[in-house]
């Protein structure tokens, strides 16, 4: 036999050990695919009630701020490595939104519109810190875009950030894809920088539409709107803005009031003032479960 010959079942053993590397070649390259996402599919993502509320000022996004659009792709695990995720029950489609909490006792709710701004946000967060209480910030997504620290400090915090559209435009004159664009790609700026898309949205200038509800319930969303409104936008005073909280007070109420969209130096100051008043009367100052 010569050198170079191989008996026959050496040469049937060497097949078999190529044919089986072939094989996990082709399955690691088949799982790098899939961890890269080249076998996932790309979706258009759905977007997001009707009191009337106080304006705020409505801007368009900063050109140096390209807007985000919503995108529905998310790559799921393999079912050999990981459970199957249940999907998240999405919340009704509302007619109305909801203008007070029930069943909460003395207990109040602050909300604060249109930001985040680096001019007026830190001192409502601070004013809250030192009473140790949690509020609601509504935020506009081309201001979130711009200050994700504050939308941080906000979450941690343990305050809950909701959803109030992309540039504050009044939503019953937008078509259903630009309300969808509005409430989605806020909603994706939020889920990026804390890790949850909101749960809570609120319309500006308080003005809801039927395509706004369905929108709102598609991306997870509860309608909020408010049961006192400080009117703190038209800049009245520190002591009418106080004034107009206390004599609004009681169980379940949703105040209204704003820390962006223009000097906001009022309300940061009556915040100071009516929040211990608050305390001082027996409230607790909550904010709303999902």
């Amino acid at each position: 036999m010569k050198n170079d010959q191989q008996p026959t079942g050496r040469r049937s053993v060497l097949r078999l050990a190529a044919g089986l590397g072939a094989t996990v070649a082709a399955g690691a390259f088949a799982l790098d695919r899939l961890g890269t996402g080249e076998s996932g599919g790309a979706g258009t993502a759905a977007a997001p009630p009707a009191p009337s509320g106080a304006p705020g000022p409505a801007a368009g996004p900063p050109a140096s701020s390209p807007r985000l659009r919503p995108s529905a792709y998310r790559l799921q695990p393999m079912t050999a490595y990981a459970p199957a995720a249940r999907p998240r029950a999405l919340p009704p489609v509302r007619r109305r939104p909801f203008l007070s909490l029930t069943g909460v006792g003395r207990s109040m709710v602050l909300t604060f519109d249109d930001g985040p701004d680096p001019r007026y946000t830190p001192a409502v967060l601070a004013t809250l810190r030192r009473h140790g209480c949690r509020a609601m910030f509504f935020v506009c997504g081309e201001m979130a875009v711009e200050n994700q620290d504050l939308l941080r400090e906000m979450a941690d915090d343990g305050h809950v950030v909701g959803n109030h559209s992309w540039s504050h435009p009044l939503v019953p004159r937008l078509r259903p894809s630009r309300i969808r664009d509005e409430l989605g790609s806020t909603s994706e700026v939020v889920e990026r920088v804390l890790g949850a898309a909101p749960l809570w949205y609120r319309a500006p200038y308080g003005a809801w539409n039927r395509h706004s509800f369905e929108i709102g319930a598609e991306l997870g969303m509860e309608p909020l709107a408010w049961s006192v409104d400080t009117l703190d936008w038209k800049e009245p005073g520190t002591g009418t803005i106080v004034r107009r909280v206390l004599d609004g007070a009681g169980d379940g109420v949703i105040v209204l009031s704003h820390d962006a969209g223009g000097d906001r130096s009022q309300s940061v100051a009556a915040l100071d003032r009516y929040l211990p008043a608050l305390l001082d009367a027996g409230y607790t100052i909550t904010v709303p479960r999902r």
